[in-house]
């Protein structure tokens, strides 16, 4: 009788059948929302890995819904948000400057059709990104005119295809600087149709060493302000009011986006002190010291950035109805982040950073304030240090932190994990909390 009981038991089922159907798992409400956020064939992907994994047996079919879940990414882009815990307030890495709610605000409101170069009352074409210029002379009124192109790279690069293809430009010796990626300042103009003319000694440039090298093929004289690293000792250098005497146009690239003097930056320079000192033409950063989106700032004489805004190239860098928004925003709206951590107060600083440090050292954790030093970073004060504070921590926390979620990215400094909370808004110290406490396995 068992025999025979044991010839009518069934066949194992197929494992294929009991995997739930695509159609099926689609129509889950969870996944029907995150094919809104994240677009259907990137949920498909991750409803696939859960079908395998059932069907492999690794988990049963009520799973596969949060399986599925689970293989999400949590961003529609790649790109991931970070907390920059380094202390480097400008890290290139970490996409320079943060922008503040409002730039933020402003993107989002032009993210459908807007008026970009559209005069709503008149029904006309209107110049592009007007209202961003706008704020961008008041901001600066001792330009006459100002542009915006996609970079600072660009900015330079638009002067000297505008002023100098085919003439030369005059650079001190100690100006030619290696920027980002290996990418080179005198390449650059190169590139654009210009030929170098090296004035001057890599310590020591005189005014007479300028006015000896002027000639009919100068199409203007260059001064970069080497924001990457500092020259001191026996050094001498002409400043633009000295240059504006030798009646040809000088172009002075400041590089980080300082629109006006900070007492906090002595030695950087900005745009408004090098105009009203007789310079034609100011380059600079949009997404570096002035706080707002990456872009080329150009400010100077009308004439010269009539010519620069009306040259075939100027096309090919315009910027986009994003920049334009975040810009303005910048510009107009409240303290962009990184005004506001490279001027918060150390007391403020500690406080939050001893708070931080208790929190973790009562939950087991070997955490502790150290003194420490911040940085500008991003081409900007070279040398300058802010002097700041941060929680100690095991360095074998740096790579859980760094790869988790959300992703924190502090600094290892002789065998210890330092976390300064300067770049990090007040608001996210509870993320940063739970963060470590998920990387200690706490």
């Amino acid at each position: 009788m068992a025999r025979v009981a044991d010839e009518r038991r069934e066949p194992p089922a197929d494992p294929r059948r009991r995997v739930p159907s695509t159609t099926l798992l689609l129509g889950d409400p969870r996944l029907s929302e995150a094919s809104a956020r994240l677009g259907r064939t990137v949920v498909k992907a991750a409803v696939a890995t859960a079908q395998q994994a059932v069907r492999e047996g690794r988990i049963g079919p009520d799973d596969a819904v949060g399986a599925a879940l689970a293989a999400l990414p949590a961003h529609a882009a790649g790109l991931r948000p970070v907390h920059n815990a380094t202390g480097v307030v400008l890290h290139t890495n970490l996409g320079r400057a943060p922008l503040s709610p409002s730039a933020l605000e402003a993107m989002a409101a032009v993210g459908g059709y807007t008026d970009v170069e559209l005069d709503l009352a008149t029904g006309r074409r209107a110049p592009r990104g007007r209202s961003a210029m706008a704020a961008l002379r008041e901001a600066v009124p001792a330009a006459e005119a100002v542009h915006v192109v996609n970079n600072g790279a660009a900015a330079l690069a638009l002067a000297v295809a505008t002023l100098a293809a085919g003439c030369e430009v005059l650079l001190s010796r100690g100006e030619f600087v290696e920027i980002g990626d290996g990418f080179r300042i005198p390449e650059l103009l190169a590139s654009c149709g210009a030929r170098i003319r090296e004035v001057g000694t890599t310590n020591r440039t005189r005014l007479d060493d300028y006015a000896d090298a002027a000639g009919p093929d100068t199409g203007f004289i260059l001064k970069i302000h080497p924001s990457n690293f500092t020259v001191s000792g026996f050094t001498q250098g002409v400043d633009a009011g000295e240059l504006a005497a030798l009646d040809l146009p000088v172009v002075v690239d400041i590089g980080s986006g300082l629109l006006r003097p900070d007492p906090l930056l002595p030695d950087e320079p900005d745009a408004s002190t090098m105009l009203r000192a007789g310079a034609t033409l100011v380059t600079a950063s949009g997404d570096k010291l002035l706080g707002g989106p990456q872009a080329g700032l150009v400010l100077g004489r009308a004439d010269v950035v009539e010519r620069m805004r009306r040259h075939p190239l100027a096309r090919a860098l315009r910027v986009d109805k994003f920049t334009l928004a975040a810009l303005e925003a910048t510009l107009r709206g409240p303290e962009p982040p990184v005004h506001a951590a490279l001027h918060l107060p150390l007391p403020q600083l500690r406080t939050r950073t001893l708070r931080l440090a208790g929190y973790l050292a009562r939950r087991g954790l070997d955490a502790r304030v150290v003194p420490c030093e911040a940085v500008v970073g991003g081409g900007g004060a070279p040398g300058t240090a802010l002097p700041s504070c941060a929680v100690s921590l095991p360095d074998g926390l740096a790579a859980p932190l760094r790869t988790g979620e959300p992703a924190v990215l502090g600094r290892v400094v002789r065998g210890r994990l330092l976390l300064d909370l300067r770049c990090v808004p007040d608001a996210c110290d509870g993320d940063v909390l739970a963060a470590v406490l998920r990387a200690a396995g706490r």
